[in-house]
């Protein structure tokens, strides 16, 4: 333990005067069984300080075949070691010298043991939630419906909210979000993807009531649907669907749903190009306006994320083609749009790389790291800045 004199005796050794230096003097030891292995660092923003001090807690997620990522409630962040030159001491009670005083007449030692050491720590960097993997894991077991008197319900393959914790790479807010965007719905505790062709399924028995009601598609009562549509689905199943494609709003006491037009649209199309390569784009977009409920209007930019229009080819064609379904890794995301393309202007590739921009990234920035840019007949496209394997 070194004394008082000792350090002065050091510090006109090292030609520093005393006067220059807080009053306290941190005298430092190392413990008995002290290792590098004990203690991992990690390097927080105000926001996770904040989350941490409020009792919150951080998860880190990840198969043994996946990077690992940490979560908070509602972010997810990818890890990464950051090496540092400089030994980084574990001091329990020791103060900084914002946080001392130098009210004592004389300088004094305090002496402080070292619990561990790190040369290096974690470092945070926000990103994107890994939430293809959910939709995947829920489709091995899609819900179609009730089952038929007879038969025994499938149920393998059916997740809680903790088992999807578990599995997916993202946060408990980030996974609700993406359920509510496939449409999924909780059965019996469990949270189940909708069987596509069932969901189209309740679709057509809602918009066909509508019609047959002459109700209004900015007004349906939910009362009168569910007790309309009682004998053919379960009333859960209805209310859901109502919730999937249209917008609750309460009007002197009652439940009405505003129907979207867009996302009935959306999935009429999708109904209709899920079983073909290519459609003649005129041909499909008849079909596609007599498909949907009277009074309601075809647009293709209904469709930007879930088809990709040819215009190139004689005659025009349109195929499915869902974002959701490409790769979720950026570079592997580009290759795999420039093998289904060689050029792609501007407005035909935005839909389908806008969910890859981290936080204050743009598409533009996007393109520029990843593709190269030209002027094809006055119009600029892009293309990749690789070859690519077809």
């Amino acid at each position: 333990m070194r004394t008082l004199e000792e350090v002065r005796a050091t510090l006109e050794i090292a030609k520093l005067k005393e006067e220059d230096l807080q009053k306290t003097i941190h005298c430092l030891s190392f413990g008995d069984n002290v290792s590098s292995a004990d203690y991992c660092l990690m390097e927080l923003d105000d926001t996770l300080c904040k989350h941490i001090e409020a009792g919150q807690s951080l998860v880190i997620r990840g198969d043994k075949d996946e990077r690992a990522v940490l979560c908070s409630g509602d972010n997810t962040y990818d890890l990464k070691i950051a090496d540092t030159s400089n030994l980084l001491l574990f001091v329990p009670g020791c103060r900084t010298p914002d946080q001392l005083t130098n009210s004592q007449d004389s300088s004094h030692v305090a002496h402080t043991q070292i619990w561990g050491f790190c040369n290096s720590y974690w470092e945070l960097r926000k990103h994107r939630p890994k939430l293809k993997k959910l939709k995947k894991i829920l489709m091995e077991n899609p819900y179609e419906g009730p089952a038929i008197r007879g038969q025994e319900e499938n149920t393998e393959n059916r997740y809680t909210m903790e088992d999807l914790l578990e599995r997916i790479q993202a946060s408990e807010e980030e996974i609700k979000t993406h359920l509510e965007t496939i449409h999924a719905c909780q059965i019996d505790g469990y949270w189940r993807v909708l069987d596509f062709d069932y969901e189209m399924k309740l679709l057509g028995h809602v918009t066909q009531l509508v019609d047959s009601e002459s109700w209004s598609f900015n007004k349906v009562p939910l009362q009168n649907s569910l007790e309309e549509l009682a004998p053919l689905e379960p009333k859960e199943m209805i209310e859901h669907c109502l919730n999937c494609y249209g917008k609750r709003y309460n009007e002197n006491d009652k439940v009405f749903y505003a129907l979207h037009e867009d996302k009935v649209c959306r999935g009429v199309a999708l109904m209709l190009l899920q079983n073909a390569v290519k459609f003649n784009l005129r041909e499909f977009q008849e079909v596609w306006q007599q498909s949907v409920p009277e009074g309601m209007s075809t647009r293709l930019d209904q469709l930007k994320s879930v088809a990709l229009v040819d215009r190139t080819s004689r005659p025009e064609t349109i195929c499915l083609l869902r974002v959701e379904d490409l790769p979720e890794d950026t570079l592997e995301r580009f290759n795999h749009l420039f093998t289904l393309r060689e050029k792609w202007t501007e407005d035909d590739i935005t839909p389908y790389i806008q969910d890859l921009c981290g936080e204050k990234q743009t598409t533009g920035a996007l393109l520029t790291k990843y593709a190269r840019s030209s002027m094809q007949n006055g119009i600029k496209v892009f293309n990749s800045r690789r070859p690519v394997a077809t």
